[in-house]
């Protein structure tokens, strides 16, 4: 375990793409980098099961095994790692504390590269019965519905994308989109139409998740009817949430929540940059996130430069 009384040059807030990408730019500038992780290194993408576009994988490659590979890389050029939960982030002090479960960590400058989280669905239901055959994360509970029915909500990549997954495992896919036109991309689109275990419900609305001690199915609201859907999981994919609540207010975000910064990656505060699905951007993906942790490591590097 680091020695909580050092002060790091930089520290960075999270452990996925954009902020090993970060470590690796950072230590390789010759500072000494921390990394604050409450998951596994990699973050999320470790639950993926296939990368299949991030560039110079022609074959793609398994999230697990990309996660490890940024962190190894990270290591090499000398940046330490800490699996911690960060309580809270004094940013407002310099050198900048973060309060953690192992104690309190310093340094002079701080990435944030927290990312996001489900968006839940926020019906009758859904939380009694989370882990009981609701889930967020199709490649990781797939294998559990094997030769069943199941919901998928959603009607963007993402939903589509664990759709097409699920039909390995469940005998029939429902993809349920409050509109009647999904947004993917056409590929996927494509893949999921194609498909006989999926049968798509648009224009439809789950008002709520029924069962006692695991779902038991869905009551659904369609345009001219409303009906209970016989389903034994639940995948939920309407969106996601930044994780800033350990900043409490301290950075100025914009009206979802997401960190606002410059090109350069500044946020409002000096000091403090941010990187990955933190950040306000148009488009959110791991190619993405790591030009971000590049660019706000380089930064940081420029700034400790300076007298």
């Amino acid at each position: 375990m680091a020695q909580n009384s050092r002060k790091w040059d930089i520290i960075i807030l999270g452990g996925g793409p954009a902020g090993l990408t970060a470590a690796i730019y950072g230590s390789r500038a010759g500072y000494e980098v921390l990394v604050l992780e409450r998951m596994l290194p990699g973050g999320e993408i470790t639950l993926t099961e296939n990368l299949d576009n991030y560039p110079g994988f022609p074959e793609g490659t398994s999230g697990p095994e990309f996660g490890q590979d940024l962190e190894k890389q990270a290591k090499r050029f000398g940046a330490s790692m800490e699996t911690v939960e960060v309580n809270k982030a004094f940013l407002e002090e310099q050198p900048k504390r973060m309060e953690t479960s192992k104690g309190n960590y310093l340094a002079d400058k701080v990435i944030v590269s927290t990312g996001t989280r489900p968006r839940s669905l926020g019906v009758p239901g859904e939380d009694k019965l989370k882990g009981r055959g609701i889930s967020y994360c199709a490649s990781c509970d797939a294998a559990f519905f094997k030769g069943k029915e199941v919901a998928v909500v959603g009607g963007g990549d993402a939903a589509v994308e664990e759709a097409l997954f699920l039909t390995r495992f469940a005998e029939k896919v429902y993809l349920i989109h409050r509109r009647n036109r999904l947004r993917a991309v056409k590929a996927l689109e494509e893949g999921l139409f194609s498909n006989p275990r999926v049968e798509f419900l648009g224009d439809t609305v789950i008002s709520e998740i029924t069962g006692e001690n695991k779902v038991e199915g869905v009551q659904v609201v369609a345009k001219d009817k409303e009906y209970h859907l016989p389903v034994q999981g639940v995948f939920i994919y309407i969106g996601r949430l930044p994780h800033t609540e350990l900043l409490q207010g301290q950075l100025d975000a914009d009206e979802n929540g997401y960190l606002v910064t410059d090109e350069e990656m500044r946020t409002s505060r000096s000091g403090v940059f941010a990187a990955g699905d933190i950040r306000r951007k148009v488009f959110r993906q791991v190619v993405t996130a790591a030009a971000d942790g590049a660019i706000a490591a380089y930064t940081a590097s420029r700034e400790l430069q300076l007298p």
